[in-house]
């Protein structure tokens, strides 16, 4: 792990200008055993929990959906939702949205390792860059 403290503000925008995918998490800080991840969605991601930890989304610009088995939530702009460990859920994005995910480190974005939409947990957009 890069070291994960600036001695400037990081600007959200600057490091999601840096790349174009979606679904494919950047991380850019650190803090105790959680990471900081700026992220593209748009369309549909896939169902998956994470059985060991909680998962958080904070909509940075645009709007999201949380499908869960028993309700969906919505956020926009400036809004953040914890999903509990275990439960089930599937993020999507009618048009693209821009999101800050914090999640324990080493999380698997899919909940499985190896499916094919998972993204290497250790790619870095350097706080210092």
């Amino acid at each position: 792990m890069p070291d994960s403290y600036s001695k400037e503000p990081i600007v959200l925008r600057e490091k999601l200008a840096r790349f174009t995918e979606h679904w494919a998490p950047r991380t850019i800080a650190a803090m105790n055993d959680h990471e900081f991840k700026v992220v593209k969605l748009q369309g549909e991601f896939t169902w998956h929990d994470h059985q060991e930890t909680d998962e958080t989304f904070l909509v940075l610009d645009g709007e999201m959906e949380i499908q869960m088995r028993d309700r969906t939530v919505t956020l926009r702009e400036g809004e953040m939702f914890v999903i509990p460990k275990g439960v089930e859920h599937c993020p999507r994005a009618t048009l693209e949205c821009h999101v800050l995910v914090i999640e324990r480190e080493g999380t698997v974005n899919t909940g499985d390792p190896g499916f094919k939409r998972e993204t290497p947990g250790d790619f870095w957009v350097y706080a210092h860059d």
